[in-house]
């Protein structure tokens, strides 16, 4: 069968086989690389939900701290001192990334991040590291050894140390036949995707590593001030409206500061009047607003029992009084106008009236949630919002206008890699490139997309491009261009995605000189 000689038809068939075979293969790397990037993505949200809970527990330890130093000051300086090295860390592997991805223009276009090249110029050198790759095994140890020198005397957890160490091990490893350098077995030869993801990783042991340390720091104390003691409560008033107007009933509660739904009080005195109801350990206050305007005070005692005697607790706290409301408040939460084709976000709120009792209306304006509302403005030149309020006692509601000006989106400018104007850049990559669009210094985020333009290379016909990248004719035309030589692109049009209706003005043109 080796020897004999095949059909022309056998031979297609052959090939076609290959081809097949070689197609299936190409799939599966790119479903490898897109699983890459989507475990980066996961990855990183988890980093971002980490480090946001450290700086909840940070602020929160900072006012333990200042309340009682004697308690809290030596465990808030070892979480600053971790906290501050995590951070350094953290922001040094996410410059690294920004190296490593600085030539991609999409940086969630995955499948393209299959070449080696990137990582290994800039950590290796033959078989040496590179200047980066010497400083990307010291920054790892110099994070393991500050993180140990912080908790050393703070953290008596041996175990715990031991894993310090384990997540940032930089020794060599085993490989093949002998060993090899940490970094070189771990991000030498690898596809882009990966050793971004591997970073990434990296990042999220600093995250584990620092909400490992704050639980440390903060599990011993919390179960000792776990224990009920009459010296740690205090009295805080919760009044149902935080104002309230002349002539209105005050209605709030008193409560320790603990919040415990267990806790009776057995007596509590405000104003010389004895309260009698009480709601999961608090005392309910129904009484009429002092007829004074501003600062009014609430003086007296809250009483209950702990081991078979009496425990008193001062009750010293104020509650404001105001002058009912005339005029609503309305305020552009970005602007002193808005802008059609947008949402324009709008503030519309009232002193004293809850925003259930308010009515807001005007042509394209809705309401979000609460007080927030958006406004899409329709045609004309200005928009009037008229806003009601109901005010409580069947007292008349309150009118109030407020107009803003209508302008519409400025003018585009056109971008090439991020840049306007005249720029300069090979004409290999100016082929490469996507054509954009941007509002430089305008207050709304607005994605553009470029529906078309066209590009006049010296010595060649204008030619009219759909879309954003450069055609067939334009690369061709390109081709010619000299060194030196200038290629302008005009006549962009473009469009506001998820708003095809708006007609965005004509997008201001750029120049490209060619380097080689």
């Amino acid at each position: 069968m080796a020897g004999a000689k095949e059909s022309p038809r056998q031979k297609m068939v052959n090939l076609m086989y290959l081809v097949f075979i070689a197609m299936l293969a190409m799939n599966m790397s790119k479903k490898v690389l897109s699983a890459f990037g989507t475990i980066n993505e996961n990855i990183t949200l988890s980093n971002e939900k980490s480090n946001r809970h450290a700086g909840v527990i940070l602020e929160d330890l900072d006012t333990k701290a200042k309340e009682q130093p004697e308690k809290w000051g030596d465990k808030n300086k070892v979480a600053k001192s971790v906290h501050e090295s995590s951070v350094s860390y953290f922001n040094y592997l996410d410059g690294v990334k920004a190296k490593l991805t600085k030539d991609i223009e999409n940086k969630t276009d995955y499948e393209s991040m299959d070449g080696e090249t990137p990582g290994d110029e800039l950590f290796f050198a033959g078989e040496k590291l590179t200047k980066e790759g010497k400083a990307y095994v010291d920054n790892l140890n110099k994070y393991r050894e500050d993180v140990l020198k912080h908790i050393a005397g703070s953290i008596d957890n041996s175990d715990f140390v031991d894993v310090i160490k384990a997540r940032f091990d930089a020794r060599d490893v085993k490989g093949g036949a002998g060993k090899q350098p940490w970094i070189k077995a771990r991000y030498e030869g690898f596809p882009l995707v990966s050793t971004i993801t591997n970073i990434t990783l990296l990042q999220k042991e600093i995250a584990d590593t620092e909400k490992d340390v704050y639980s440390m720091l903060l599990g011993k104390q919390l179960a000792n001030d776990a224990k009920i003691s009459a010296k740690t409560y205090g009295t805080i008033l919760i009044p149902e409206k935080p104002v309230v107007f002349q002539g209105e009933r005050f209605k709030g509660k008193i409560v320790l500061g603990r919040y415990d739904s267990s806790l009776k009080p057995s007596k509590v005195t405000v104003n010389g009047m004895n309260i009698k109801q009480f709601r999961k350990g608090g005392a309910i206050i129904d009484m009429p607003a002092s007829t004074k305007l501003g600062d009014n005070s609430l003086k007296g005692n809250f009483t209950f029992t702990q081991d078979g005697k009496d425990v008193n607790i001062p009750i010293d706290l104020t509650y404001v009084v105001i002058s009912k409301p005339n005029s609503a408040v309305v305020s552009a939460d970005k602007m002193n106008v808005v802008y059609r084709g947008v949402s324009n976000p709008i503030t519309i709120s009232m002193p004293g009236v809850s925003d259930e009792d308010i009515v807001a209306t005007a042509p394209g304006l809705r309401k979000i949630k609460g007080s927030s509302y958006m406004l899409k403005p329709q045609q004309g030149k200005e928009v009037k919002i008229t806003v009601t309020g109901k005010l409580p006692g069947g007292v008349a509601p309150v009118v109030t206008y407020a107009s803003f000006r209508i302008k519409n989106i400025p003018a585009p400018r056109a971008t090439v890699r991020g840049e306007m104007g005249s720029v300069k850049m090979p004409k290999s990559s100016l082929a490469k490139s996507t054509i954009g669009a941007a509002l430089p210094d305008f207050a709304f985020d607005l994605k553009l997309k470029i529906t078309s333009f066209s590009i006049k290379v010296p010595g060649k016909a204008t030619i009219k491009v759909n879309g954003s990248k450069l055609n067939a004719a334009a690369k061709r035309a390109l081709n010619s261009a000299k060194r030196g030589s200038f290629v302008n692109i005009f006549n962009i049009k473009a469009k506001i995605e998820n708003n095809s209706t708006y007609k965005l003005p004509e997008v201001a043109g750029i120049s490209v000189e060619i380097t080689n």
